[in-house]
């Protein structure tokens, strides 16, 4: 009981579901990873920027406070030439001085627009619109004591942005380059998963459908051990299966084969002999009675000769080895050759005879030995079956689709029960014939006769050879 198991746990393995529910669970395992190793390695200040004033807007607001508490008890004139290095040292910034009393004493650049009283409510108005706005505003009291007043910076937010706006800017569309990577890296692995399992599709769709040497497709390699190597082995087994069916095949046709051609020896050599022996028989002096019988048995033996000869050309025939040598053929003059042959046997048989056929030569690419034997084969089906129509009619037409070759006779039709009803081994042996000569047969049939039509396929009867 392990065995199976452990066996279907391989498989389950191997499988190609298992390897993309594989890929699925580490696409989801490396992503929550992917995003803060992406933000680690474009965040993270491998090279040490340049120190600046601006860095941020906390670092400004403590520097301007620890420069401020610097200056406490300084005189008018050095608070003024502190303000106006610390000007020079936060460039495009604007700074000004309100004294204990409320009275603006320092205002670098001048016409800021400052009031020289500060009042209360002006105070408050000034510290609630500077909140959070622009310029960006620190204000810090001289030496933190209110009573010698506060010193004001202010810069545009826009220069305090400056650099890291950029780097953010930079480092922003950097992360999203790294977390497109990485989803693009994840994208191209399932695409390359499904690429091979569409290659390795169509490697054994081409091996299904191109034939070997022998007819048949050729064995695939199989290289892996999942879904589809498992249909790449039942396809090998299913080719080794119709190997050995079609050798056995073989093997039976080629004795059936040399059964029918014994056979056919073997039956005709008592058949010889009984025929000598009628013969002798009808040369004695018999009754009516006995020439009668006599007759009888010598139409058996014909029927009988001509079934083995039938037998042995429909093996020949479905074997591919009967002769066959196509050549262009007036059909016309043949035709009228192998009717004159039959003619006097349906005279005897008190048939009424029609030829018909034209003054211009027809020509046909077919073996005239192979179209004799279908004539025979017609025209004894017709003595055979429509013996009670007396009609016989050969004619050679032309239509819209070209020369047909029609034979026509007034019996009960194919359909109708038959005294002398054979095996119908004449019109199969016609059949094939017909078919790998390249003629289309057309049969019509009833109460009242049997036309039967051959003619040489036109572009309208493309893939119609040999149908009736």
């Amino acid at each position: 009981m392990r065995r199976p198991r452990l066996r279907f746990r391989f498989r389950l393995l191997r499988s190609l579901l298992s390897k993309y529910v594989l890929i699925i669970l580490l696409a989801l395992v490396f992503l929550p990873v992917a995003i803060p190793l992406v933000s680690f390695l474009f965040f993270f200040p491998f090279q040490e920027e340049p120190a600046g004033p601006y860095r941020s807007g906390i670092d400004l607001e403590n520097q301007w406070h620890a420069e401020v508490n610097r200056l406490d008890g300084a005189s008018p004139e050095q608070m003024g030439e502190a303000l106006a290095r610390l000007r020079e040292a936060y460039a495009g910034s604007s700074v000004f001085w309100v004294d204990g009393t409320g009275r603006t004493r320092l205002e670098l650049p001048e016409g800021q627009g400052l009031p020289d009283l500060w009042s209360t409510s002006y105070t408050v108005q000034f510290m609630k619109a500077r909140y959070d706005a622009d310029p960006f505003t620190v204000v810090a009291f001289v030496g933190g004591d209110p009573a010698q007043g506060f010193a004001v910076l202010q810069l545009p937010r826009e220069i305090l942005k400056g650099e890291s706006a950029e780097r953010d800017k930079v480092y922003g569309s950097r992360m999203t380059i790294g977390l497109l990577s990485v989803l693009a890296f994840f994208l191209f692995i399932s695409w390359s998963f499904f690429y091979r399992i569409r290659r390795r599709l169509l490697r054994l769709e081409e091996a299904m459908t191109k034939p070997g040497p022998n007819g048949l497709p050729e064995p695939v390699a199989v290289k892996q051990s999942d879904e589809i190597g498992s249909l790449e082995n039942a396809f090998n087994a299913m080719l080794g299966q119709l190997e050995e069916s079609r050798a056995r095949e073989q093997e039976e046709e080629k004795l059936r084969n040399q059964l029918i051609a014994s056979l056919s020896h073997d039956l005709r050599t008592p058949l010889t002999t009984l025929r000598g022996h009628a013969f002798r028989l009808s040369q004695e002096p018999l009754t009516g009675q006995g020439s009668e019988l006599v007759g009888h048995i010598d139409r058996k033996i014909d029927y009988m000769e001509r079934l083995i000869e039938n037998l042995f050309s429909y093996t020949l025939l479905t074997a591919g080895k009967y002769p066959y040598q196509p050549q262009q053929v007036e059909l016309v003059r043949l035709v009228r050759t192998l009717f004159a042959n039959w003619y006097p046997v349906f005279e005897q048989e008190g048939f009424e005879q029609e030829l018909e056929l034209p003054d211009t030569a027809v020509y046909w690419r077919l073996d005239p030995h192979w179209l004799e034997r279908i004539l025979d084969n017609y025209f004894q089906n017709m003595l055979r079956h429509a013996r009670s129509g007396r009609y016989v009619a050969v004619r050679v037409t032309e239509d819209e689709r070209g020369p047909a070759l029609r034979l026509e006779d007034r019996g009960p039709g194919m359909g109708a029960d038959s005294a002398s009803k054979g095996a119908g081994m004449g019109l199969a042996i016609a059949a094939l014939m017909e078919r790998e000569m390249g003629l289309v047969r057309e049969v019509r049939t009833g109460s009242g006769g049997t036309e039967i039509v051959l003619r040489q396929p036109s572009a309208g009867d493309a893939g119609k050879a040999g149908s009736y």
